[in-house]
Order: C-alpha cells, then sequence, then structure tokens
C-alpha cells in the first residue's frame, strides 16, 4: 500500500510550498472497511470526492493552493484509489453518499463544506440530500465540479453498455488491459490534449493495476440508471445550500448544456465556466479553478431557509 503523496509540481507561492509539504495520507476506519484520504490545511473543513476512475490524486494541483483557506479532506471513496474495501461492496451513489456522512462523524466534523466532481459530485448532491432529510445542519455549502446530474444524456447511454455482462467483458478486456488506450480516454477529459499532466495516465493507472479500480467503476455504472432516478428526486429537496457550479465549456463526459438546467434547482446558485476546458478543469486550467474556488470560499453564505 503506498504511503507517498503524489509528486506535484513545484510552481506554487511560497504559502502553497509550505502547503504541500504538510499534506499527510491518513485512514478513516468505516463499517465497509478503510477509506484513505489526504489531509492539509488550516479553516472550515472542506471534503473533497473525486470522479469515476478517479481518487485523491484529482487534487495534486488544488490541495497545496487550497490549503491555506481551508482544512482539506480528500478521499478515496470506498472500493477506489487506495481504500480498502470488500469486493461485493453496495456500490449505489446513495451507498457511497452515506459513507461520507459515516466519514464525516468518524471525524468529528461540526460543520463542513462539499466539493465533489463528476460522480464525485453526483454524491455530493445525494450527501446533502441525507443531510436535509435527517436535519443534519453541519453541512454548508456545496461546491459542485461538472457534477454527474440527470439532464446530462452521456452517462445514460454508455453506462447501461458498459454495465451490461457483454460489454463488462469487452471492457475488461480491452480498456483495462491495453495500456495504449489509457491516453486515449483520458484525452477525452481534456479540451486541449496539450494541456494533460505528465503524471495522469501513470497517476491514474496506479489504483487499476494496485487496487481493482476498474472492477469497482464497473460496480458503479451496474446502477447507473436507477441512481440518476434516486439522483433526481434528490436534487428537488437540496436547492436551499449555497451552491457554486464549476465547468469546462468542452466537456465531453456531462454535458455543459445541462450545467443551466441545474443552476436553477439551487435558489443561491453561482455558474464559473471555463472556456474551452474539458471535464477536469482542477488539471487542465488549474490556476483560474483555485482563484474562483478561493474566491468562493472566502465569501459569506446567503442564509436561505430550507
Amino acid at each position: 500500500m503506498p504511503t507517498e503523496v503524489p509528486k506535484i509540481e513545484e510552481n506554487f507561492s511560497t504559502s502553497q510550498n509550505a502547503a504541500q509539504k504538510a499534506i499527510e495520507e491518513c485512514w478513516a476506519d468505516l463499517p465497509d472497511g478503510r477509506m484513505r484520504y489526504l489531509h492539509a490545511g488550516v479553516g472550515r473543513p472542506l471534503i473533497l470526492i473525486h470522479g469515476l476512475m478517479g481518487y485523491s490524486f484529482s487534487w495534486r494541483f488544488s490541495l497545496p493552493a487550497l490549503a491555506p483557506h481551508a482544512e482539506c479532506f480528500a478521499i478515496d471513496n470506498m472500493g477506489a484509489g487506495f481504500s480498502i474495501a470488500p469486493v461485493k461492496m453496495d456500490c449505489s451513489m446513495t451507498a457511497h453518499a452515506e459513507r461520507v456522512l459515516q466519514f464525516v462523524d468518524a471525524l468529528g466534523l461540526t460543520e463542513y463544506d462539499l466539493l465533489g466532481t463528476s460522480h464525485g459530485g453526483a454524491i455530493a448532491m445525494l450527501t446533502a440530500a441525507l443531510s436535509a432529510q435527517r436535519r443534519d445542519s453541519r453541512l454548508k455549502r456545496l461546491i459542485l465540479v461538472a457534477p454527474v446530474n440527470p439532464w446530462s444524456r452521456h452517462g445514460r447511454r454508455l453506462a447501461p453498455l458498459i454495465g451490461s455482462r457483454v460489454g463488462s467483458a469487452l471492457f475488461r478486456n480491452t480498456v483495462a488491459q491495453w495500456r495504449s488506450l489509457d491516453y486515449v480516454w483520458l484525452r477525452r477529459m481534456f479540451g486541449d490534449g496539450s494541456k494533460i499532466p505528465p503524471d495522469s495516465v501513470a497517476g491514474y493507472r496506479r489504483p487499476v493495476v494496485e487496487n481493482r479500480a476498474f472492477h469497482h467503476g464497473q460496480q458503479i455504472v451496474r446502477t447507473w440508471l436507477a441512481d440518476l432516478d434516486e439522483l433526481e428526486r434528490a436534487i428537488a429537496v437540496i436547492g436551499h445550500y449555497s451552491t457554486l457550479l464549476m465547468w469546462g465549456t468542452r466537456d465531453r463526459a456531462v454535458s455543459y448544456r445541462s450545467a443551466e438546467t441545474l443552476r436553477q434547482k439551487f435558489r443561491d446558485c453561482q455558474l464559473v465556466t471555463f472556456k474551452g476546458v474539458g471535464h477536469l478543469p482542477y488539471e487542465e486550467a488549474a490556476e483560474q479553478f483555485n482563484r474562483s474556488l478561493i474566491e468562493y470560499l472566502a465569501s459569506t453564505p446567503r442564509k436561505i431557509a430550507s
């Protein structure tokens, strides 16, 4: 099991370099296993949830910038990254949301903001819904980066195919095995392929080799359509949360066209766009992404009744 924090490019200010050195690899014991997370920074707690086939590595350019402004907890969802989880674990979005709340309980957090990207954005919204239903007031704000949502058609077409028996076998024997395809699928996540960080392919491949990441991804897509139905119901009860939406205009994974529909579901919601950027703005346009996020974290949210 790795103990080192993935290398981060040395292009940050003095304060950011200090924050980078303070990044710790930690573990939280939860009912389904041990959740790995990276911890850094001071301020109001901010939990960061990665997307499908991602892990805490996804935030390597954000953690040093955010650390002076928030106490960051970048988790590896159970079954993803290097968290330790059983093979037959429930991988539905709601089950992952329950684990986020278990993580909050395990750390004893009394308040926190929640940032989720892609599949992690859907988990964040379901976490908010569970919190609202239980009158749990610890969650204060949502930051959603190109979150999976019911109004983007991309996942509705692809997920059932990959989750089927035939599609699953095809996926295991091609994408999961052929290293030459690593760059191909990663390229689709970027608006400009020249901006793919040099460590991305190897970094995202590590959990595939060391911790059954493809198996976890396949388990997730098997309940994708049912999860989207549950997510649509959940969004109807979280409109009172102060929310920041962040989206690249050339997103090929979750349609940018769905951003405005989702924005209208919240009463206090800002939409920040990154022109020409793809699905991973925190990698492709890290400086701009971090600046916008820090500005939001520093703002005072409006109080809206639930």
